[in-house]
């Protein structure tokens, strides 16, 4: 049984998020998608939100097991029995900083391989940043996030004045 591990902080999860969770979910016995809880970025989401978010949108698929964690992805996912770390690649930015962390891990963890799936088309111009830098703003994001997490986003910024940080790990 092979089990993998597809981690981020999903803050929020869309579209792109979740092609690569299905598509994992096809090419490998077990996925777990891995919530992140202190990256160093500015989240919108708390943790307990960014996971319960993420459990809901993927719960049709019973290969699919969604946990929080911190700490060092390669060990967390050592912990958990996963054999690779599964990352979305949109543009070839992604692919620069993908191909430091998966090398960063080999070096901590040699037995855990890095898994690259290429995005769709249609995910390519996704990022969380994007999609809260236009829920802020009132924009339509229904295309781009599933409807739950449209509906936590307009609740979220109903009466706030949000203002995205620049975004410090581009593959978000």
């Amino acid at each position: 049984m092979t089990k993998v591990l597809f981690p981020g902080t999903f803050d929020p999860i869309h579209y792109g998020h979740v092609d690569i969770a299905m598509r994992a979910a096809r090419l490998f016995d077990e996925v777990v998608v891995a919530v992140y809880d202190k990256p160093l970025k500015n989240l919108f989401f708390s943790p307990e939100k960014r996971i319960s978010l993420v459990r809901e949108v993927l719960k049709s698929e019973d290969r699919i097991t969604v946990l929080g964690y911190s700490g060092l992805t390669v060990k967390f996912a050592c912990e958990i029995g996963a054999k690779g770390i599964v990352r979305g690649l949109r543009v070839f930015s992604d692919f620069e900083y993908e191909f430091r962390m998966a090398l960063a891990n080999n070096r901590l963890d040699a037995d855990i391989d890095t898994i690259a799936l290429i995005t769709t088309e249609e995910n390519t111009f996704l990022s969380s940043s994007t999609v809260k830098e236009i829920a802020s703003l009132g924009g339509d994001v229904s295309s781009m996030v599933p409807p739950i997490v449209n509906l936590a986003l307009k609740e979220s910024f109903k009466g706030l004045d949000y203002d995205p940080a620049p975004q410090t790990n581009p593959s978000e």
